[in-house]
């Protein structure tokens, strides 16, 4: 299968880099603080979601502010700990395309976002975060906001993503989706294409145009 475009467009955690492990340890630390029950915690989503979300579904309205700040703070503090790494193909795949050709588009805050790819030698030109945008995934507007930052017809875009609520998203703004199974099985990922994790895939770029293909 080969997918043509003008811009790929990545979710970060869980496609680009898995931060798994810190997001276990700050998210169990943050419950215990705010008095939430394991109960209550194990009823929402956390993955692909904005951290603004997760509070509102668990916290009164009053507590989500502070709430928000102590995981931001929790989760920067926590990327020195080793619980970031990149994905498999990951940066093979990232040094195929030109800089104005893809985006980092993320649930996380761009405080957060930036620290996690700093860590792990990541520097995108156009990244989208939970801070620029007012309604974030399943909503399609992150994922629309990235293409008009490059310029691009969304129609042209490619998403790659982990998480339903992501390629959600994606479907909504009328790109392309591309699931990666490192965080979900592939019975619960519905995109145009689904493989283990970006080594299963080329990028071959001639002119404008990122032709992405499944590795034989």
């Amino acid at each position: 299968m080969k997918i043509s475009a003008d811009a790929l467009l990545f979710d970060n955690d869980g496609t680009l880099v898995s931060s798994l492990e810190s997001v276990h340890r700050c998210w169990t630390r943050w419950a215990e603080e705010f008095g939430i029950t394991a109960e209550e915690f194990a009823r929402v989503e956390l993955h692909g979601r904005p951290a603004v979300e997760i509070a509102a579904d668990l916290l009164p309205a009053d507590v989500v502010p502070q709430a928000l700040a102590r995981i931001e703070q929790l989760e920067v503090e926590d990327v020195p700990n080793g619980g970031v790494h990149l994905l498999p193909g990951t940066r093979a795949f990232l040094d195929a395309l030109p800089a104005d050709r893809w985006a980092v588009v993320t649930s996380a805050t761009r405080r957060l976002a930036e620290a996690r790819l700093e860590a792990v030698g990541i520097l995108p030109k156009t990244l989208v975060a939970a801070d620029d945008v007012t309604r974030g995934k399943p909503d399609p507007e992150p994922y629309l906001l990235a293409a008009r930052e490059l310029g691009v017809d969304p129609a042209r875009c490619v998403v790659f993503e982990d998480a339903p609520a992501g390629l959600r998203a994606g479907r909504a703004a009328g790109m392309t989706t591309v699931a990666l199974t490192t965080t979900h099985q592939a019975h619960e990922l519905d995109a145009d294409l689904v493989v283990e994790n970006l080594s299963a895939l080329s990028a071959l770029v001639t002119g404008g145009n990122v032709e992405v293909s499944v590795r034989s």
